[in-house]
C-alpha cells in the first residue's frame, strides 16, 4: 500500500482520514449532480399517426388537448413541419439518424443501415447521458443493449404488463415513463424517447382505435365536421393508379369512413385516443417538474407521419399530399425568451431537423451524415435566420405499384410537384390557389416555364438526398 494510505494502529487518525475521505466523495457526487444540472436533458414525446392539425392550440374545433396546449404556451409551435417519408418505421429512422430515407437506407420497417454511434441516442450515451426508449420501435430488432432503459412494444393497444395483466398500451407508456424517470441516476443528464403507439390504429381489428374505456363519454355528443374533399368525385381525381380499389388507402378508406355513421364512429375514436396521449404528455411533465428539472429538459412534441381523415377518398398516409406530410411540432427550450414563448413559426421545419436540434441543445457536435438543422435559431435568434424555402419528399413502393406506389415530391407553401416514378406520372399544384389540392395544373399551358423549373429543382433536391 502507498505510504500515504498506510495508518497508525489510533482510532483517531484513522477517523481523520475517513472523514476527509468522505469529503472528497461527498464533493465529487455534489460536482457530479451540479455539472448533470448544468447540461440540457432531453425528451422526446412521440405520438403516431397524428397530423398537424389535431390539436386545440392549432385551432381544431373538436379535439381536446390542454396539456400540449399548454406546451405550446410554454414553447413555441411550428404551423409547417413536415415529415420527408410519411410512413412510421422510415420517419422512425430519419428521427434518430437526422437522415433522409435514401441515406438512411429504411424503405419500409426494415433496420435503418445507418451507424447507431451516429444516432442522437447513441450519441448522447457515448457523452455521458442516461438513455431511455420507451414504446414503439419499429425499425427491426429492437437494441435494448444501446439503451440503459428500453422497452418496445406496439401494434395492439392492450397488451400484457409486467406481471401478466392487461393494460391499454398508452397507459403502459405512461408506466414506463414514469419508472424511467423515477430510476435514472440523478447525477446524470438523460434523454428518454417516449414513442406512443397510438393514435395508430390495430390493423385488422374491427374497431380500429380502441381507446381506454374512461375515455366513452369523450366526444359523445360531437359532431365531427367531414373534409371538403372526402368525396368520390375527389377520390376520382387522383392518379388512376391510386384512384382504384386494390390501393390500400382505398381500403383503408373502406374499414373506416364509407359511410357517414362509421366516419363519426371511427373519428371520436381516434381522438380519444389522442386526448390520453396529451394527458400521459401533462403526466410525464408534471414528474419532470416535481423533480425540479423541467426547466433543465428539452421537450419536443411532434408525431412520425401525417393522416388522412377520409380526404381525397383515403384513409392513412404515405402519399405526398399535405394531410400525410405535415405533422404537429411544439418546442420547449429553457433557454428560450419569455416574449418568444407561446409563439407560432411557420418556417419549413422537417424530420431530420429534430437530430441535430437534439444534439444542439446538449453540446455536441453532429455528425456530417445528419441531413437536418439545428431548429434552435428560430427561436434563440434576434435576427431573420436564412431558412429553407423547400423540401424534398420520397416513399418507396411497398408491395406492387397498385397497393402503395411508390411517390416523390418537390414540396414549396406556394407549390407541390408530385412525381411518381411507378408510373412517370406527374402533378402540380398552386397551393397559394388550391390549397386544397384539388387541380392537377401539370398539362396547363400557362404553368410550362414554371413546371420545367420545378422539374430541374426536384432533380437536384432529389440527388442531394442521397
Amino acid at each position: 500500500m502507498p505510504q500515504h494510505f498506510q495508518f497508525a494502529p489510533s482510532a483517531r487518525p484513522q477517523r481523520s482520514v475517513i472523514a476527509a475521505l468522505l469529503m472528497v466523495v461527498a464533493s465529487l457526487t455534489i460536482a457530479s449532480v451540479a455539472e448533470a444540472a448544468e447540461r440540457m436533458n432531453v425528451v422526446v414525446l412521440y405520438a403516431d399517426d397524428w397530423r398537424h392539425d389535431t390539436l386545440g392550440c392549432a385551432g381544431h374545433p373538436i379535439v381536446k388537448t390542454p396539456r400540449l396546449d399548454q406546451l405550446a404556451k410554454d414553447g413555441m409551435r411550428f404551423t409547417h413541419t413536415c415529415v420527408t417519408t410519411s410512413i412510421c418505421g422510415v420517419s422512425r429512422a430519419t428521427l434518430f439518424t437526422g437522415q433522409w430515407m435514401s441515406r438512411h437506407g429504411n424503405p419500409a420497417f426494415l433496420e435503418f443501415k445507418t451507424p447507431w454511434a451516429e444516432t442522437y441516442p447513441g450519441l448522447l450515451r457515448a457523452d455521458g447521458y442516461w438513455v431511455g426508449h420507451v414504446g414503439k420501435w419499429h425499425n427491426g430488432k429492437f437494441p435494448a443493449e444501446h439503451f440503459d432503459f428500453g422497452r418496445s412494444y406496439s401494434g395492439k393497444h392492450f397488451i400484457k404488463d409486467k406481471d401478466g395483466s392487461e393494460i391499454h398500451v398508452t397507459k403502459k407508456n405512461e408506466h414506463d415513463a414514469i419508472e424511467f424517470l423515477d430510476t435514472r441516476p440523478k447525477d446524470k443528464p438523460f434523454c428518454l424517447t417516449l414513442a406512443f403507439f397510438a393514435t395508430h390504429a390495430e390493423d385488422g381489428h374491427p374497431k380500429q382505435y380502441l381507446y381506454q374505456p374512461e375515455s366513452e363519454a369523450l366526444y359523445q355528443d360531437a359532431t365531427i365536421p367531414v373534409p371538403k374533399t372526402a368525396t368520390d368525385e375527389h377520390f376520382k381525381r387522383l392518379p388512376p393508379f391510386v384512384a382504384n380499389e386494390k390501393n390500400e388507402g382505398r381500403n383503408r378508406w373502406h374499414w373506416r369512413f364509407d359511410t357517414p355513421e362509421k366516419y363519426q364512429q371511427y373519428m371520436k375514436a381516434y381522438y380519444r385516443l389522442a386526448t390520453e396521449v396529451d394527458t400521459v404528455c401533462g403526466r410525464v411533465l408534471d414528474e419532470l417538474k416535481k423533480q425540479g428539472v423541467l426547466d433543465q429538459t428539452l421537450v419536443i412534441f411532434t408525431t412520425d407521419n401525417g393522416y388522412f381523415h377520409a380526404e381525397h377518398g383515403l384513409a392513412d398516409k404515405w402519399y405526398p399530399y399535405e394531410e400525410s406530410i405535415r405533422v404537429p411540432l411544439i418546442v420547449r427550450d429553457p433557454r428560450m425568451a419569455a416574449d418568444r414563448r407561446g409563439q407560432t413559426n411557420d418556417d419549413f421545419t422537417l424530420n431530420v431537423d429534430l437530430a441535430p436540434t437534439i444534439l444542439g441543445a446538449t453540446g455536441i457536435a453532429a455528425p456530417q451524415t445528419m441531413q437536418g438543422r439545428d431548429v434552435s435559431p428560430l427561436y434563440l435568434s434576434k435576427t431573420k435566420v436564412d431558412w429553407r424555402n423547400e423540401f424534398f419528399y420520397e416513399h418507396a413502393i411497398i408491395k406492387k405499384a397498385d397497393f402503395i406506389p411508390a411517390s416523390t415530391a418537390l414540396v414549396r407553401k406556394d407549390v407541390k410537384y408530385l412525381y411518381w416514378p411507378d408510373f412517370k406520372y406527374e402533378e402540380l399544384f398552386d397551393l397559394k390557389a388550391d390549397p386544397l389540392e384539388e387541380r392537377n395544373l401539370v398539362n396547363d399551358p400557362s404553368q410550362k416555364a414554371r413546371l420545367e423549373e420545378l422539374r430541374a429543382r426536384y432533380a437536384q433536391l432529389r440527388d442531394a438526398a442521397k
